[in-house]
């Protein structure tokens, strides 16, 4: 008999073996709850990408959120001891003056969210008050510190040349002060401070502190005329509201008591008559400019002192404002946004030495500037002060001062319109020099941080020691808090002997 091929003799074999069962794949208790069979395996390529960059780029935020905020908490603990100091009830808090300017290319807006970010939290750690100066365009913050400065003078006895004949009106900040005199409440005897952002800011502070204490008290007859005729030549809105066309009454100023009860008769209303293609409607005026500056930086060196002008100048300090426009500065934007820790370690710390108040010294000079100087020599803010003779020439007979190199890297920031010149507009404090007298250079403090304190905030861990634990704020949610039943007997030193 034939013998069968061996393939044949393998499949015969395989049959007559019972059929094994399938085994069941995946976790039985994840499948007897009905969830899908979840396998282990590295993403696609592209899931990779997407999900490294993503994860790092939010790591890489997270890391400078956490930072960021340990180092504002390191100067606000280190501050936060001067809210705990009791004061009179007849006393005021200390109060400082924030100066605060819409920076070069944007809004005022932006300067507001840099100042509620990075330096509102250690003042209010200080338990410090604040007035707030603002500048929407170029020339506000001097307008208004110069103003600020010639009603002082006036308050401290000073009077115009041609003083106006009858009393000046008084303001609501007068009023104010006579009712907290009448009422024995005192303003705090501590040391007072301004505070400036960015360097746009600094040097309008420097123009206004100038012409407060250097110009006169009322503007020149040319500056009066020409800033009169600017309001006069403003435009005024030509809007009326809508009138009856006829309205016949029988009451009038000469009717008599008799005709008192008549009635308003009004005519049947009319279409509205169509306006013309080519009328427009006008746009409502723009608000004046602000008042032109009564001095030059020109003739700084020829204008007199003022008499009430104090000995030393209420101390100061500059805070960074770093701003930056541009689709072509995106990657410099982008770090600058990755590393904010250092920045809100930078602002803490000047601003934590105006709350601090502990040290105060003058700034310094740096010499005579050599007269034959080339502009572009010289502390070169801007080039386009070639242009300007009269400036350079006043630049150069005075000394040179630490003020004029204060935040002097913003510049290179600032977007090209700080530095064009068009026609109609009124000064340009940004792209001109930063001119000082000596008169008003000398009379200049700023605050200074010690060592001892400089020490104690590098010791300091950045925690909040109101901040609770993750297991106190879940007991909190639970509702699950130990409750205060007082401090016990033997913690009171309440143990008696043992024969009682």
């Amino acid at each position: 008999m034939a013998e069968k091929p061996p393939t044949m003799a393998k499949e015969a074999a395989k049959d007559a073996l019972p059929a094994s069962q399938p085994k069941p794949a995946g976790n039985p208790a994840f499948r007897m709850m009905g969830l899908p069979n979840f396998r282990l395996k590295l993403p696609s390529r592209n899931w990779l990408i997407f999900l490294s960059i993503t994860g790092s780029f939010t790591s890489a935020v997270l890391y400078d959120r956490y930072h960021k905020k340990k180092a504002q908490q390191r100067w606000c603990n280190l501050v936060s001891h001067i809210a705990q100091e009791p004061i009179s009830p007849t006393q005021l808090p200390r109060r400082i003056t924030v100066f605060l300017s819409a920076p070069p290319g944007d809004s005022l807006r932006a300067a507001r969210e840099h100042f509620h970010e990075y330096i509102k939290p250690v003042l209010v750690a200080g338990a410090l008050d604040w007035d707030v100066v603002e500048g929407r365009i170029e020339g506000d913050v001097r307008a208004g510190l110069a103003e600020k400065i010639r009603k002082r003078r006036k308050d401290r006895g000073e009077r115009p040349l041609k003083a106006a004949e009858g009393e000046e009106a008084k303001g609501n900040e007068d009023f104010l002060r006579q009712l907290r005199d009448s009422a024995g409440i005192k303003e705090s005897d501590d040391v007072q401070g301004d505070l400036i952002l960015g360097r746009h800011t600094w040097k309008e502070y420097m123009r206004g502190l100038h012409e407060g204490w250097l110009g006169p008290l009322e503007p020149p007859p040319e500056l009066s005329q020409e800033f009169v005729s600017a309001i006069e030549n403003t435009p005024l809105p030509t809007d009326q509201p809508p009138t009856v066309d006829s309205i016949s009454s029988t009451s009038s100023p000469s009717s008599t008591p008799e005709t008192s009860t008549s009635t308003i008769e009004f005519d049947e209303p009319k279409a509205p008559v169509p306006k013309p293609e080519d009328q427009k409607v006008k746009e409502k005026p723009k608000p004046p400019a602000q008042q032109p500056s009564f001095i030059s930086p020109s003739a700084y060196p020829t204008a007199s002192l003022a008499p009430s002008t104090p000995g030393s100048i209420q101390p100061s300090t500059v805070v960074p404002f770093p701003h930056l426009l541009g689709f072509l500065n995106t990657p410099t934007r982008i770090y600058r946004f990755l590393n904010r820790r250092h920045l809100a370690d930078d602002t803490g710390r000047q601003v934590a030495t105006l709350v601090l108040a502990s040290h105060v010294q003058s700034w310094k000079s740096d010499g005579a500037i050599d007269s034959s100087t080339s502009p572009d020599a010289l502390p070169s803010y801007n080039r386009e002060m070639q242009t300007e003779p009269n400036l350079v020439e006043a630049a150069s007979t005075q000394q040179g001062w630490e003020q004029e190199g204060v935040l002097e890297q913003e510049e290179r920031d600032w977007h090209k319109s700080a530095w064009q010149s068009r026609e109609g507009d009124g000064e340009r404090i940004w792209k001109e020099r930063l001119v000082i007298d000596s008169r008003i250079g000398e009379q200049m403090r700023r605050f200074h941080l010690g060592e001892e304190d400089e020490k104690k905030a590098k010791k300091d861990d950045g925690v909040d020691p109101r901040a609770k634990g993750v297991w106190e704020n879940f007991k909190e949610m639970i509702g699950w808090e130990e409750e205060d039943r007082g401090v016990k007997g033997w913690e009171q030193g309440l143990i008696g002997e043992e024969s009682d």
